[in-house]
């Protein structure tokens, strides 16, 4: 390869360079890192940041800005680099601290923790499909607020993916899912550089991804030479220009261009070597002794995007300002879930249901939620194909498909898909998005509802057919593990409510808290509490309340969700052979974890042996119930059969929960 100068170097090709040398030195100093994609993908990064997109590096929340996802988030030295570069609050200092303790710049891209940075990503595939999220509230927001002559929200989506995002199945689901719904404004950038960790993709990967995604129902078009500025350029600039289908730009790049291990697998993952940094040094011009070495001139034309930036809000503000104007209550309300604040007075409308009528806690959710609906106008999603199923459903309420100001959106059988698409609607701002299936089917998307914890998104779950009791549809539907293993997720809210009044206070809770939530809802029905009995939101913000007391009980009995009744039941048999038995209910792990000291043990007294009762895997209550307590759950799967049968065959009825106390009560584990 041919060795150039800085002084024959155009500005645009210097500060190209400058990025991607940035990048390879960053990974050097941590000697850890992916240096081969920054090399190959500098241009693409160049030209958005500097040129074509729309954001303020002064401003990195802007509202309209454009939004850049790197779904390839190992490739994460080029998006720090290039937001440096920019005029992001990165600095040179945070490039020499990659992937290191505390650090604004770690591995893998993190919301959060670095300015610019619009959503985690690293999991392959899921960036794509959060893109397709933001690209759904963009248009939504549009759909809602926009108004002639007023188009207030009015940006693209941007992202750069490489081939294991392709491989990866979300990215079937999200892209076929976008295709569908004519997102125009997502812009994907495939870097086509042939090459994965392994080796050359043809070991692994076949597919025809052009002709994919034209079956997609996606505006393709192909860009040969990645280094070629003006053909990407105007393919940016094409894709645009196609306002009712989304566009894949498969660019051909070199990975790891101008290192000697260009175009092969041993520059993806790892560091080039003290050598080979010096070498691809003076491949691009630059001195090979110095490291994070900024030419001034090449700073000052990135920097261009600080200037450029705070006129394109600048103008932004004006337009909105007049809107204002025009249309103050509609600004208002943008302003107001553009910072995440609720409706003063929302909860108002959330209902109470009468102990009279038995009501499953998934029909309970539907009718809170539509209870809510105008309150909560941001309040917006569906459900995996299963709308009737899981009752999340605004009726009336037009389909974000036929009439994109609608609030429902089908989604489709694509579990994964829908709950990472929901992500990037919570992060996009502007709305509380939502998603639904079988909990059963969380196996699916649970990578989703990590990058949801982690991230701190405010997305919500709503999971129904919570246990053994959905029935006839056996064990493949009936979950057992799944409680225990989204209550191990950091950050993650539990919802497990054991009638209709929890359930609307749960909903309540869920939209308070700001961070992601599940709910586990049941398709049988269950009593209702009285709802005049108790504060219900008081006692359910607590995570676990004493339902029903004894004077001086001589054991405690733990229900949740539907497992609540035999545990009810249970006490008053126990009454009536003069044993006296409190009855906890305990909706959510998370929240009672959050509670003092003194209240916890308010609820579970020291000395008094505990019975948790629960329709899944017991693993995690003995944190409660302690060494001598005892749990009647399920380490095994279920069966198909009637509800009730299954329930009762695996031990989940007042008989045997109050046999199981009496035992534990005489010293004996079952």
């Amino acid at each position: 390869m041919a060795t150039t100068t800085l002084t024959n170097l155009s500005i645009e090709q210097l500060s190209i360079d400058t990025l991607r040398l940035l990048a390879v030195d960053a990974v050097e100093k941590a000697k850890s890192g992916h240096p081969g994609a920054p090399l190959g993908c500098a241009p693409i990064a160049y030209l958005l940041f500097h040129k074509l997109m729309k954001h303020n590096p002064a401003h990195s929340k802007w509202a309209d800005r454009d939004r850049f996802v790197l779904s390839n988030g190992h490739a994460s030295a080029l998006l720090y680099c290039t937001l440096h570069l920019a005029g992001y609050n990165v600095t040179l200092d945070d490039l020499k601290a990659f992937r290191q303790w505390h650090s604004k710049t770690p591995g893998h891209p993190e919301y959060g923790d670095t300015d610019g940075v619009e959503v985690t990503t690293g999991p392959l595939g899921q960036g794509m499909a959060m893109a397709v999220g933001m690209a759904i509230a963009e248009r939504h927001l549009a759909a809602i607020y926009n108004r002639p002559g007023f188009e207030v929200v009015d940006h693209h989506t941007y992202v750069l993916c490489g081939d294991g995002d392709m491989m990866e199945g979300v990215s079937h689901e999200a892209c076929a899912l976008a295709g569908t719904l004519g997102l125009g404004k997502l812009i994907v950038f495939y870097d086509d550089n042939l090459v994965s960790l392994d080796g050359p993709t043809e070991l692994s990967y076949s597919d025809d991804v052009l002709e994919r995604f034209r079956g997609y129902h996606w505006h393709v078009q192909r860009v040969m030479d990645g280094n070629d500025l003006g053909a990407i350029e105007a393919a940016i600039e094409a894709a645009k220009a196609e306002p009712g289908r989304p566009s894949l730009i498969a660019v051909r790049t070199i990975i790891g261009y101008g290192s000697p291990k260009a175009g092969t697998n041993k520059v993806h993952g790892e560091a080039l070597g003290a050598e080979e940094t010096a070498a691809t040094k003076r491949f691009f011009g630059f001195p090979a002794d110095q490291s994070f070495y900024v030419p001034e001139d090449a700073l000052a034309n990135w920097r261009q995007a600080i200037d450029r930036g705070k006129q394109l809000e600048s103008e932004w503000n004006g337009l909105f300002a007049s809107y204002r104007k025009a249309n103050p209550d509609l600004a208002a309300e943008f302003e107001r879930t553009q910072k995440g604040e609720l409706k003063s007075g929302w909860q108002a409308a959330i209902p109470g249901f009468p102990a009279a009528r038995p009501m499953a806690t998934r029909n309970a959710g539907g009718a809170v939620m539509n209870a809510i609906a105008q309150n909560v106008p941001e309040l917006f999603g569906g459900a995996a194909d299963l709308t009737t199923s899981t009752k999340t459903i605004f009726k009336p309420g037009e389909s974000f498909h036929v009439d994109p100001a609608g609030r429902n959106v089908f989604f489709g059988v694509r579990e994964f898909g829908m709950c990472a698409a929901v992500n990037g609607m919570a992060v996009h701002g502007g709305l509380v998005p939502f998603g639904s299936t079988f909990f059963v089917f969380t196996d699916y998307c649970k990578p989703a509802l990590r990058l949801a914890a982690l991230m701190k998104a405010h997305a919500l779950f709503v999971f129904t057919h919570d246990s053994i009791g959905l029935g006839e549809d056996g064990p493949t539907h009936q979950p057992i593990e799944h409680l225990t293993a989204l209550r191990a997720v950091p950050g993650m809210t539990d919802f497990r409510p054991g009638d209709a009044n929890e359930t609307a206070a749960c909903w309540r809770l869920a939209l308070e808290r700001k961070g992601p939530c599940f709910f586990a809802l049941t398709r049988q029905d269950l009593p209702v509490i009285d709802p005049a009995s108790r504060d219900m939101y008081a006692s359910v913000s607590k995570g676990a309340y004493v339902l029903q007391d004894a004077k001086d009980p001589q054991v405690v009995l733990i229900g949740t969700g539907s497992e609540l009744w035999p545990a009810v039941d249970a006490a008053k048999k126990l009454a009536e052979e003069g044993i006296r038995a409190r009855v906890v209910s305990f909706p959510s792990w998370k929240i009672f974890e959050e509670q003092s000291p003194e209240y916890k043990s308010s609820v579970l007294p020291a000395g008094v042996p505990r019975l948790a009762v629960e329709a899944g895997a017991t693993l995690g209550w003995w944190k409660y119930v302690g060494l001598d307590g005892d749990v009647v759950g399920i380490d095994r799967f279920g069966a198909s059969a009637p509800g009730k049968t299954v329930l009762a065959e695996l031990g989940f009825t007042a008989d045997n929960v109050a046999a199981r106390a009496k035992k534990l009560m005489g010293g004996r584990r079952s």
